[in-house]
């Protein structure tokens, strides 16, 4: 069986948009756009390129595959280019007969009962690039099984954001966790079952949060 991963850069606030450049995703007047660049150092390139050393097929949104095609497959003497010119990459589009980049597949009309039947197979785990609007119905439907996250130490205010209305109600566990020498936090989360709650209230509560109670509902 094969998972589905994520390796996404989010601001502080949860903003996932535009983090390579300002020309990358200027939708809604982003004005950010390039907000990771200044925070790079070794650490978070090792994570990076440990990731891409796993074996992994592509998961795409149109729009991220459209910046990654327009970009990656005319990059020479680059080990990320290398692999991501070699991989599979799926697809979520309306648009299948222009994935003119070699090696990629549409996902079809049913994204999520596609790669419900993907996850069954045997294969390389399928790696999420960008493509927030895609995550967004991935989250809304359970399907993603490990969140990497690089949480860049900035507010950026508005913009796309990782984790929107949609994404349902999930527990996660932590299985590594380092920082950058630039305060980025390099967090990893795996898929652990569903929320637990309880609760630190007195089991006789005062007459005060009886009222509180029963104004509040």
């Amino acid at each position: 069986m094969r998972k589905i991963t994520t390796a996404t850069f989010v601001s502080l606030d949860g903003v996932m948009q535009a983090p390579g450049g300002p020309e990358e995703d200027p939708v809604g007047d982003f004005e950010f756009g390039g907000w990771t660049f200044h925070y790079w150092d070794d650490i978070g390139g090792a994570f990076i390129g440990e990731t891409f050393a796993k074996p992994f097929a592509l998961l795409l949104g149109r729009k991220t595959y459209d910046i990654f095609a327009a970009h990656w497959r005319y990059q020479e003497n680059s080990q990320i280019a290398d692999r991501f010119n070699a991989v599979t990459k799926y697809v979520a589009t309306h648009r299948p007969d222009t994935l003119s980049w070699q090696n990629s597949q549409s996902l079809g009309d049913d994204v999520v009962a596609a790669l419900r039947q993907l996850k069954q197979e045997d294969g390389p785990d399928l790696l999420i690039q960008g493509s927030s609007e895609l995550i967004q119905t991935l989250l809304a439907n359970d399907l993603i099984d490990e969140i990497s996250l690089l949480i860049f130490p900035l507010v950026l205010g508005k913009g796309k954001r990782l984790f929107g209305s949609g994404a349902i109600p999930a527990a996660f566990k932590l299985n590594r966790s380092q920082a950058s020498t630039t305060g980025v936090i390099i967090a990893s989360y795996e898929r652990a079952g569903e929320i637990t709650t309880g609760s630190f209230a007195q089991q006789q509560p005062s007459e005060a949060e009886i009222e509180r109670r029963r104004t509040w509902k």
